[in-house]
């Protein structure tokens, strides 16, 4: 008995042309659409490129539409972008980082200088920006960090080490901001601000600086011991012409009203404490002081007569 096999038919899964055609229109129509739209994010711009030159449209935040494959968007922020040169720049959070600026000052002492810049991109001037700078980051480089490193190496030249070191350094941030202002702004650039965060000396002029300045505080030490020494003798000798001038007038007093030495006398006998020295008696003394003289040696007795 003989088996025959028979290939039973498969399903088709292709689909009419026309289905197929719809199929690749609808992909195409939705690939062309999500290259159309773009979203601009807040805080930015979008300069649209066509063919390698600016269009002249600048896309604000929002949904906007461009042509599909055709187009490109260079996007800048309009946010405040930090530039910032320290000694650490791996641990600063600025947007753009670099190392600080070596130079020297007016006497020739070599300084290292750390400083922040904060700027934006004025968005009226996008479109100027892309066609003679660039990118946002070609934008850093060609006019941020070249500009603020040359003036940040520059002015610190105009100024004497010590006038720096004693932190007077308000007017050479000033001057380095009166500099950039006008080169930012003719550059499409705003900028905010100008901050130097610190400027260091080396060691060796820090450690004289330092014994300069004790020796300083020495001087003003014993200048002012020397002040205190010359007012306690001019304290003296007033305090001795006053002296003098006392008994100067008090003899001369006495001289003239010798009955005063006879009062101070009396007076002294009415206090109880007070013991008389007759050997020591002011003279033309009152009559009566011989009685008393007798009295206090026993010479009288009470009534008035001399005891036997």
């Amino acid at each position: 008995m003989q088996f025959q096999y028979r290939r039973l038919p498969t399903p088709s899964l292709r689909l009419p042309l026309g289905g197929v055609g719809l199929v690749v229109l609808a992909v195409l129509a939705l690939v062309t659409v999500a290259n159309a739209a773009t979203q601009i994010r807040y805080g930015t711009v979008g300069v649209v490129v066509r063919f390698g030159g600016t269009t002249g449209q600048v896309f604000q935040p929002g949904l906007n539409w461009k042509l599909p494959f055709i187009d490109s968007v260079l996007t800048y922020r309009t946010q405040k972008i930090i530039y910032e040169a320290s000694d650490e720049p791996q641990a600063s959070r600025a947007d753009y980082t670099d190392l600080s600026v070596d130079t020297v000052t007016k006497d020739g002492q070599r300084i290292t200088v750390n400083y922040t810049v904060r700027f934006s991109i004025d968005p009226a001037q996008a479109i100027w920006v892309a066609q003679n700078l660039g990118t946002e980051a070609e934008v850093v480089e060609k006019i941020v960090k070249t500009d603020s490193r040359i003036w940040a190496r520059n002015v610190p030249k105009e100024f004497a080490a010590s006038d720096l070191y004693t932190g007077n350094i308000q007017i050479v941030q000033d001057r380095v901001f009166e500099i950039l202002d006008p080169i930012f702004r003719e550059n499409g650039l705003s900028l905010d601000e100008v901050g130097l965060r610190s400027i260091t000396f080396t060691e060796e002029y820090a450690l004289a600086i330092e014994q300069k300045q004790i020796a300083l505080e020495q001087v003003t030490t014993e200048l002012y011991r020397a002040e205190q020494e010359v007012n306690r003798k001019k304290a003296t000798i007033t305090r001795a012409e006053a002296e003098a001038e006392s008994i100067r007038l008090r003899g001369g007093a006495l001289r003239e009203n010798p009955e005063v030495i006879q009062l101070e006398f009396i007076q002294s006998l009415r206090d109880p404490n007070s013991r008389i020295s007759w050997g020591i008696m002011p003279q033309n003394i009152l009559p009566f002081l011989d009685i008393l003289r007798l009295a206090e040696q026993g010479g009288l007795s009470a009534s008035g007569g001399e005891t036997p």
